[in-house]
């Protein structure tokens, strides 16, 4: 139905900023949105979401500190990462969560997701 795509990834050096985005092809404003990352032999990892209209955030173990998730407009929703580590190397995904799921940080609480953009920091 929604079809995403993410943009922005690339090389950064240890300590630096990247943003990533999600532009979705109709309005998920009213929906949870998400992103996870994967990095080569690692599970997926939850990274941040936003609830439907942006009031809350939530973050993965250790990501508080340093990333932000925040929605740009009705079809946009963005990934601020700063200080970043070699260890953050890895493909970012953003997903839409499922119907009715105001706030969604597992894997099974997100039915649409993105083909990915591949962040890669160097140290």
């Amino acid at each position: 139905q929604v079809h995403l795509e993410e943009s922005g990834g690339g090389l950064v050096q240890a300590g630096g900023s990247l943003r990533v985005s999600c532009t979705a092809s109709r309005s998920i404003s009213s929906y949870a949105m998400g992103w996870f990352r994967q990095a080569p032999g690692k599970e997926r990892q939850f990274v941040a979401s936003v609830t439907w209209g942006g009031g809350r955030t939530d973050y993965g173990e250790g990501m508080r500190s340093r990333f932000t998730i925040f929605r740009d407009n009705d079809n946009t929703v963005s990934l601020q990462m700063d200080n970043l580590k070699p260890e953050d190397t890895a493909v970012y995904y953003c997903a839409q969560g499922k119907p009715r799921y105001y706030i969604a940080t597992r894997d099974d609480e997100f039915d649409y997701w993105g083909q990915g953009t591949q962040v890669t920091v160097s140290s």
